[in-house]
C-alpha cells in the first residue's frame, strides 16, 4: 500500500515554483543567478495600500472573516467590475479567496466530474491542467503558434468541442505568451460557444491592468455569455501584492455559492488584514499603479530588442503581462558546450547551468518548443541576463 495517494503521486510539481526553488538553492550556494522564471513584480506594494493594512491592524481586524469575503471588499469588487469591465454583479455572485489560484482550484472542484473535458488553449498557465486532472477531468490542449499570436481560433475551438466538453479556461492577457484577446476575437469565440449552451467559460484576467493595448475585453461583457462565464481576477500582479494572497471571482450565483461551500471546508475566509488592504487597492483608481505598467512596457521593448540579436529565438510581440515566450526549437538536436539540447527542458536547464539565468520550460505551459522569460526584473538584470544567454548559445 502506498503511503501517499495516487492523486498526489500523479500531480506535477509547479514548474515555475520548482525553478524558483532551484534558483534560491543556487543563490544560497553563492552562484550569481538572474531569475527570469517567476511571475512576480519587482516593485514594492504601493504605500497607500500598506497604510490601509496597518490601519486594519490598529483597528483590531484579527477575527475570522466571512468565508466569501468582507461585505466591504465584495462591494469594492463589484464596483471594480462595473468601473473597469462594464460587468454588473451582486454580492452573492462574488467570492474572495486566498489568491486567484484558489479561485481556480475552487472552480475545478465544484464544476468537474470524472471524464469531463476542459479546453485549454496552449500555452496556458502551468496549474490549469493539473487542477483539471486533480478533479478527474481531462485537459484538452489546443495548440497555437506565433503565427496566430498564440491565440486559439474559432475553428480550433469548434474542432475541440465534444459531447464531454464542460469548460473552456483561458487567460487574457495570457501567462505565458503575453497575448491579449481583443473584443472582436472573444466575440468570434463566443459565436462558437453560443451553439453549446452547457459549456462554462473561465476567464482568467489576473493581468488585466498590465495591458499595453489600452483595451481590455472580458468574455462576460457579451449578454449571451454573461450567465456562462466566471471572471477570475486578483491583486497579485498589477498591485505588486503577490504575497498578500487575495483573488476573487464574479460569476453565476449557483457557481459562486458552490465555491463558497467548497472554501468553507478547505480554508474558510481569506486573510483579514490583506482583505482590508485590498478594499483600498480596488476602490482607488487603477491610474495609481500605472507607473508600474509603463515600466513593464519599457522592459518588454527592451527584451524584444535584445532578443533580436540572438540566433534561433523567435518571438511574438506580447501585448500584456510581463513575459516573452520565444520559440527556441532551432536549438533542438544541437550540442552547446558539450550538452545536447533535445527539448525546451534541456535548453532551460542549459541556460541555468551555463548562463546562470533561470527561465521556465515551455512544456509546462503546453508548448514544448518555447521557454518563458519574465521581465518582472530590473532593466540592468534584463540586459545582463540576455548578454549571458547570448554568450552561452554563441
Amino acid at each position: 500500500m502506498n503511503l501517499l495517494s495516487d492523486r498526489i503521486l500523479n500531480m506535477s510539481t509547479s514548474a515555475t515554483l520548482a525553478m524558483a526553488a532551484k534558483t534560491r538553492e543556487l543563490k544560497a550556494e553563492g552562484k550569481d543567478i538572474i531569475g527570469l522564471s517567476l511571475g512576480e513584480p519587482d516593485f514594492n506594494t504601493p504605500d497607500y495600500i500598506k497604510e490601509a493594512a496597518i490601519q486594519a491592524i490598529n483597528d483590531n481586524y484579527s477575527a475570522y472573516s466571512p468565508v466569501d469575503g468582507y461585505v466591504e471588499l465584495k462591494d469594492a469588487v463589484i464596483k471594480k467590475f462595473k468601473r473597469d469591465n462594464g460587468l454588473t454583479y451582486t454580492p452573492n455572485q462574488i467570492v474572495v479567496s486566498t489568491g486567484a489560484k484558489q479561485s481556480l482550484a475552487n472552480l475545478a472542484a465544484v464544476m468537474i466530474n470524472a471524464g469531463d473535458e476542459v479546453i485549454l488553449p496552449c500555452p496556458y498557465w502551468v496549474s490549469y491542467a493539473d487542477l483539471v486532472k486533480l478533479n478527474d477531468g481531462i485537459p484538452v490542449e489546443v495548440p497555437t503558434t506565433i503565427a496566430t499570436d498564440f491565440k486559439m481560433t474559432p475553428e480550433q475551438l469548434e474542432a475541440a468541442i465534444t459531447p464531454k466538453t464542460k469548460m473552456l479556461w483561458y487567460s487574457s492577457p495570457c501567462n505565458p505568451s503575453g497575448s491579449v484577446y481583443s473584443k472582436e476575437e472573444l466575440r468570434a469565440l463566443a459565436d462558437v460557444l453560443v451553439n453549446y449552451p452547457n459549456i462554462i467559460v473561465v476567464s482568467d484576467e489576473i493581468y488585466e491592468h498590465i495591458n499595453f493595448t489600452g483595451k481590455h475585453a472580458s468574455m462576460a461583457q457579451f449578454e449571451d455569455m454573461y450567465n456562462r462565464t466566471v471572471t477570475v481576477n486578483g491583486v497579485s500582479k498589477a498591485f505588486a501584492m503577490t504575497g498578500w494572497r487575495i483573488g476573487y471571482i464574479g460569476g453565476p450565483e449557483k457557481i459562486a455559492r458552490a465555491c463558497n461551500k467548497m472554501q468553507g471546508q478547505i480554508t474558510s475566509g481569506a486573510n483579514c488584514i490583506a482583505q482590508r488592504a485590498v478594499i483600498t487597492a480596488l476602490n482607488e483608481s487603477p491610474s495609481r499603479v500605472q507607473f508600474m505598467i509603463d515600466e513593464f512596457e519599457v522592459r518588454r521593448d527592451l527584451v524584444l530588442d535584445l532578443l533580436k540579436d540572438l540566433e534561433g529565438f523567435k518571438t511574438n510581440v506580447p501585448e500584456g503581462a510581463f513575459y516573452v515566450f520565444p520559440n527556441i526549437s532551432y536549438y533542438f538536436g544541437k550540442t552547446l558546450k558539450g550538452k545536447t539540447i533535445n527539448n525546451a527542458s534541456d535548453f532551460s536547464l542549459f541556460l541555468l547551468e551555463e548562463a546562470l539565468v533561470a527561465t521556465v520550460d515551455g512544456g509546462a505551459f503546453g508548448n514544448p518548443d518555447c521557454i518563458r522569460l519574465s521581465y518582472a526584473a530590473s532593466q540592468d538584470q534584463i540586459i545582463e541576463a540576455i548578454r549571458r544567454i547570448k554568450a552561452a548559445v554563441s
